[in-house]
C-alpha cells in the first residue's frame, strides 16, 4: 500500500496487486449482518457508556445484538452490563458471554484471572487481539455488533477499519472545544477509508438541577450543531449528565437505563445501516 493510498480499492490502478490490509472473514458459525463503531477523539467523553447505551437500545428495538469490546487496555464493558463470568472455548472458536437481555459480549477482562491486571502490550499485539475477536469467536446470528473503540487514531481503530466490515460510526463528543478539534481528526480518519459517519452523541451536555428544573451547561455551551456539521450528518443528539445513570454502569445494570431519549437517533442509524 502506497503512502498516497485513497482506500478506494474498487478504482485503484494497484487492484489485485495491492498488499494493502483486506477485510478478514469472521468465524465460521458467525453472522454478523451489520457493524458499526462507536469513536471518539480522546478519552473520558463516555465513548463506552454510549456504545452500551446504543447496544441496548438496539436490543430493545428487537434486534439481536453483540458488543466487541476493543478497547483493551480499558475495557469497561463487561462492568457496565454486570457480566464476569470467563469465556470458554471449543473447536468452533470462543463463545461470547451473554447479558440478562441476550446481548453477546466479548471483552479482554472476560477472558483473564484478575480483571485489575494491566494489559501491557504493544500495539501490533493488541491490534491483533482486537482482530481475533471477530475471526475467532464464535458470534452466532448478530443483527448489529457494535464496536467500542478505544480513542484516537492509532493502530487499534486502523485495524478495526481495515479488518472488519464496518458499515458506519458513531462519534461521541463532550461540549469543550478542545474535544471538537480532536474529534475531527478520529472524523477525517474514517471518511479516508470510506466509511461513513452515522450519527454523532454529544455526551455531558448539560445537567438538569432536580430543584429549579433548569438546565446547567457545566462544560460551556452545546457543540454539537458544529459538530454534526464537521462530521456532515444531521442525525446528533446530547446527552445530560445523569448520576443516576452512572450508579446503573457501577452496578452492572446499564440495560435498566432509560433510553427514550436515544430511541430516535438509534433508529435513524439503524435505517441508515
Amino acid at each position: 500500500m502506497s503512502e498516497g493510498c485513497s482506500h478506494d480499492c474498487e478504482n485503484c490502478s494497484s487492484k489485485g496487486s495491492c498488499s494493502a490490509p483486506q477485510v478478514e472473514a469472521p468465524n465460521a458459525n458467525s453472522e454478523v449482518k451489520s457493524v458499526i463503531a462507536v469513536v471518539s477523539g480522546k478519552g473520558g467523553v463516555g465513548k463506552s457508556s454510549v456504545a452500551s447505551l446504543l447496544a441496548s437500545c438496539f436490543q430493545k428495538s428487537g434486534k439481536s445484538v453483540a458488543v466487541l469490546d476493543a478497547d483493551i487496555t480499558g475495557p469497561s464493558i463487561p462492568k457496565a452490563f454486570g457480566v464476569g463470568e470467563r469465556l470458554v472455548c471449543d473447536e468452533t472458536g470462543i463463545y461470547p458471554a451473554e447479558t440478562p437481555s441476550g446481548i453477546k459480549i466479548v471483552s479482554l477482562n472476560l477472558m483473564v484471572d484478575d480483571e485489575t491486571d494491566p494489559v501491557v502490550w504493544r500495539g501490533p499485539m493488541i491490534a491483533g487481539c482486537v482482530k481475533q475477536f471477530w475471526t475467532d469467536v464464535n458470534w452466532g446470528a448478530v443483527d448489529v455488533m457494535v464496536v467500542d473503540c478505544p480513542p484516537g487514531t492509532g493502530d487499534v481503530p486502523l485495524t478495526l477499519f481495515q479488518s472488519l466490515p464496518i458499515k458506519g460510526i458513531v462519534v461521541v463528543t463532550s461540549p469543550q472545544d478542545l474535544v471538537s478539534m480532536i474529534v475531527e481528526k478520529a472524523v477525517k480518519m474514517a471518511k479516508a477509508m470510506k466509511i461513513p459517519v452515522l450519527g454523532v452523541v454529544e455526551n455531558m451536555a448539560y445537567y438538569v438541577c432536580p430543584d429549579c428544573k433548569k438546565k446547567h451547561f457545566l462544560f460551556g455551551e452545546s457543540k454539537l450543531s458544529e459538530t454534526a456539521k464537521i462530521c456532515g450528518v444531521e442525525n446528533a443528539v446530547s446527552m445530560p449528565v445523569q448520576p443516576e445513570l452512572a450508579k446503573l454502569f457501577d452496578d452492572g445494570r446499564v440495560e435498566e437505563a432509560d433510553v427514550s431519549y436515544l430511541r430516535t437517533f438509534a433508529d435513524t442509524v439503524l435505517k441508515d445501516l
